[in-house]
This record gives C-alpha cells, structure tokens and sequence, in this order.
C-alpha cells in the first residue's frame, strides 16, 4: 500500500496529511506565508523562514512514518514574484520538490477532495485566494479561483466590516456560476471556524463536524457577531479558532456573500479537502 505525506503550503498556513487509503491524520502550522504580500508583492524573510520550517518539519515527520512526501503551493506562492526563491530554499533545506499549482487546478482539487466522484459545488475560502468549482451531470463545468481571501481582506481591511463589504462587493462583481447543483460544500479555514461556532464546540472535531449543515443565515449572524467582538474577546467565542481571530471576520463576509450570489441556503463542511484531491488531481490514487 502506497502511503503519502501531503503537505499543503497555503497563503495562512502548512498542513500535513499523513494518507494510506484514506487521511490517517492531518495537522496545521499557522505560519502566515502571505503575510505582506498584499502590499509588497513579495514573501517577507521572515513568513519564508517560518514556513520553510513547518514544512520541513512536516517532511521529516512523514518521511519517519515510511511515507512519501509530495508538497504543493498555492496563491501565496504562485502570485509572489519571489514564489520560485521560496521552492529552491525548501529544496535545499529538505530536498522537497514544491507543485506551484494554478488558480483552476487548486479549484478542482477542493472539488475532487470534498465531492469524490458526486456533483454538487465546492466553495474554498483561503488566506490569499478563494476558489469555486461545481460538478453537474458527472462534468466539471465550473472552475474559478477569485484573487481574495481571509488573510488578503484583512491586511488591505483591516476590522472595518464597511471596508470588508465594499472590497468583497468589489472582488465578486460579475461573479456568476454556470451549472446546477443541490448540495454546495464549504471547506478550508474559515468553513471549519463557523462549523465548530454552529456547534460551539470548545475544540475542532472532524468527526463531529465533517458534513454538518450550516445555514446561511447563521453565517451571516455571525459576521455580525464577530464584528461587535473586540479582537481581543473572540477567542472566547465557543468554538472559534484563537489563531484565526483576525482574520475570520473577512473569511466569514466572503462567504455569506458567495452564498448569495449562488443562491445558497446553506453550506455542507467538509473534512475532506485540497489535500484528498490533490492526490486525485496529480493521479497519485
């Protein structure tokens, strides 16, 4: 049986799966990759330094496991003009080859991941980039990737929610899907934030929350909610992630405004997410 490490290096932070037909584990470092990016262009010395690190790490945790480890990237990377220094540092510090993956591939790979083989639309709210992809009729005939996400939203932002509204607006003008669909799942941080807030429980719990539905309503509450929250004081909000305090407030309007732009009632969270379909992406299962 093959058995893989993937790691994911995303614009908020690495995640590892440690995969043997099927997830056995998965872990996250937050190392804020993106952090500057907006502003600059580039990844700063020091989001490079920390990432390199997790992913390293995370190498030689899989490699001890008797796995093979593969690694992709996504917009941090892809849209920094030093993306390429960040994937020969790493291969020099680990010898990991890094997948810079495009905007429509990291969309179908959140699709592969969450839906399987099933139709339905997928929604992906990343750090840097949040991407769409909708399977009907057994065809993929959707596939978008948006330049915007929770960690973006907040470094041009802010907590101003009149500023995150006016550049979510902005960010999804002439936004449209093609396709039906019945079912639309939710995954990546921000998704994993307001499923464990609907269950207000202390801690993430993949079990418990992996296909839980979430109203569009409540997401939209809670937008609300967290806005009124001093930064300090979210934490203490059940089932809020501590490390994404800052960053949820924008995560969480991008999200209800895709769902109404897609008509959607409400969302499904999903466990399963890039990290599956990357596998199923590259043909690696």
């Amino acid at each position: 049986m093959k058995k893989y490490a993937v790691i994911d290096i995303g614009s908020n932070s690495v995640r590892l799966m440690l995969w043997a037909d099927g997830a056995l584990y998965k872990k996250v470092e937050t190392t804020r990759l993106s952090e500057g990016l907006s502003e600059s262009g580039v990844l700063s010395e020091a989001a490079m330094q920390r990432s390199e690190r997790a992913v390293a790490a995370f190498c030689e945790e899989g490699r001890r496991a008797g796995a093979q480890p593969v690694a992709f990237a996504t917009a941090a990377v892809r849209s920094a003009s030093n993306g390429g220094e960040f994937c020969a540092r790493v291969r020099a510090l680990c010898g990991l080859d890094i997948d810079v993956v495009a905007g429509e591939d990291e969309a179908q790979m959140g699709l592969l991941g969450a839906l399987g083989a099933n139709d339905g639309a997928v929604i992906d709210i990343g750090g840097a980039s949040t991407e769409v992809g909708i399977r009907a009729r057994g065809v993929i005939c959707f596939l978008r990737s948006l330049p915007i996400g929770a960690v973006r939203i907040r470094e041009v932002c802010g907590q101003s929610f009149g500023m995150i509204d006016a550049f979510v607006d902005m960010a999804l003008r002439g936004f449209r899907t093609i396709g039906t669909f019945e079912t639309c799942y939710a995954i990546g941080g921000t998704a994993a934030t307001l499923a464990a807030m609907w269950e207000g429980l202390p801690a993430y719990d993949a079990q418990k929350l992996n296909g839980l539905k979430i109203p569009y309503e409540f997401v939209k509450e809670a937008a609300i909610r967290i806005f009124m929250t001093p930064l300090e004081a979210r934490k203490d909000i059940p089932g809020m992630d501590p490390k994404r305090v800052d960053i949820i407030l924008g995560g969480t309007v991008l999200l209800f405004k895709l769902m109404e732009r897609m008509h959607i009632s409400s969302v499904r969270f999903s466990d399963a997410d890039n990290l599956e379909g990357y596998l199923a992406l590259r043909g690696l299962v």
